[in-house]
């Protein structure tokens, strides 16, 4: 395998690609069995061919969300087998990557746009540049103003919030809200949340409107003023690192402040009914704020939701993919694509996420890549067998080093 070439930039700003066909062909991929949500609906599909483009849909690609063959037809769409598309589209769109068995298959020079998770997958960035793949990773968005409407990361993240707290509220085995009953008063639950990016804003409003007592953490104080708008109280340990290169994520924090850290959710956890775990860094294991012996102090029946399951969890005893009950009675749920739970929405909403970004690139069936725009160049992974985003050939220049 040759070694990546960490260093190279595009020498040519602004690229058009040309197809001896009237338009290009963009195919949608059907997602794994455990996605039910698929990249675009018929809405986007039919989008994307009143601009030229041949769009060609996978047979049964929307039916986990609710949407027929049928009605990306209507839409303007084909419908077509996967091992076709794989071999003839100029663009394929997906969630999950295809395998590389498939992304063997593709033809040299495609555009493939899904979710890689780049700073984690060397071997697949490779893979893309040996190919001579041009790939588009949604999760590598930048994050700032312009790109809000192309943001996926935020947009499921609204859903994964809000699934977090139904999740748990039907995992705990008593109210969320207070109850005045002739049997007796009924006290409401109590909720902490860690991290207060837009999963945790969205756990503590959908919390609220639960009537349960909320508790949030999060290490940047600019945060604050937003938790307790929505009626929660914030956990403020002094001393915290920030960053505003972070992108709106949590930084590594010094030792000092860790063991304040540590005493401080310590606290608030023994007392509480349900934990809502959020907190990541990009690039890096998710941050262990839950540690075993906490788990084992809190009281049984419990519930804790670890939305950091796939980098290793908030909660040190989370096991991705997985709910476990510990010996004192505590469920913890380990899922990290609580969306997938949710799939019309959180299907809609990433598919306007795309079509935005495609916004910046699609023509009158043509595809335009302009690496002057930061949005492009920072989504943009591989083309012509280099790493295009500085951020990932940071990041696996350090690996690899």
């Amino acid at each position: 395998m040759q070694p990546l070439e960490t260093g190279a930039l595009v020498k040519t700003n602004y690229i058009e690609a040309t197809n001896s066909n009237p338009a290009m062909i963009i195919g949608i991929l059907k997602e794994p069995i455990e996605e039910k949500r698929v990249v675009t609906l018929p809405e986007i599909a039919g989008q994307l061919a009143k601009l030229n483009f041949e769009v060609f849909v996978e047979t049964g690609a929307g039916s986990r969300a609710f949407a027929a063959d049928t009605d990306y037809q209507q839409a303007g769409a084909k419908i077509s087998s996967r091992e076709e598309i794989i071999s003839n589209a100029d663009l394929i769109l997906s969630i999950n990557r295809p395998t590389d068995a498939e992304l063997s298959k593709m033809k040299p020079g495609a555009m493939l746009l899904a979710v890689f998770q780049p700073l984690f997958n060397k071997e697949l960035v490779q893979q893309l540049i040996d190919k001579n793949l041009t790939s588009f990773s949604m999760d590598m968005v930048p994050r700032t103003s312009r790109a809000q409407s192309m943001d996926i990361l935020s947009s499921q993240a609204t859903v994964a919030g809000y699934k977090a707290v139904l999740t748990a509220a039907i995992a705990l085995p008593k109210f969320f809200p207070m109850f005045m009953t002739a049997a007796g008063s009924i006290t409401p639950a109590r909720v902490l949340i860690l991290g207060a990016g837009v999963a945790g804003l969205q756990a503590i409003a959908t919390s609220r409107r639960l009537g349960a007592v909320v508790e949030a953490f999060d290490t940047r104080s600019a945060v604050k003023e937003e938790v307790k708008s929505l009626g929660a109280k914030f956990i403020e340990v002094e001393g915290a690192a920030e960053s505003a290169a972070a992108g709106g994520y949590a930084v590594e924090q010094s030792k000092e402040y860790l063991e304040k850290q540590k005493q401080k959710i310590y606290d608030s956890a023994v007392k509480a009914d349900v934990i809502i775990c959020t907190a990541q860094i990009p690039g890096r294991k998710a941050p262990v704020l839950i540690p075993a012996t906490t788990v084992n102090a809190m009281k049984a029946g419990a519930v804790i939701v670890d939305l950091a399951a796939s980098t290793g969890g908030n909660c040190e005893l989370c096991k991705n993919n997985e709910t476990i009950q510990t010996p004192n009675g505590v469920t913890i749920i380990g899922d990290s694509n609580l969306p997938a739970n949710m799939p019309s929405d959180a299907s809609k909403m990433f598919g306007k996420n795309v079509m935005n970004f495609l916004k910046l690139m699609l023509k009158d069936g043509q595809i335009n890549l302009n690496f002057e725009d930061d949005i492009v160049k920072g989504t943009c992974i591989t083309h012509n067998k280099e790493i295009i985003s500085s951020r990932v050939q940071e990041a696996l220049a350090v690996k690899t080093a």
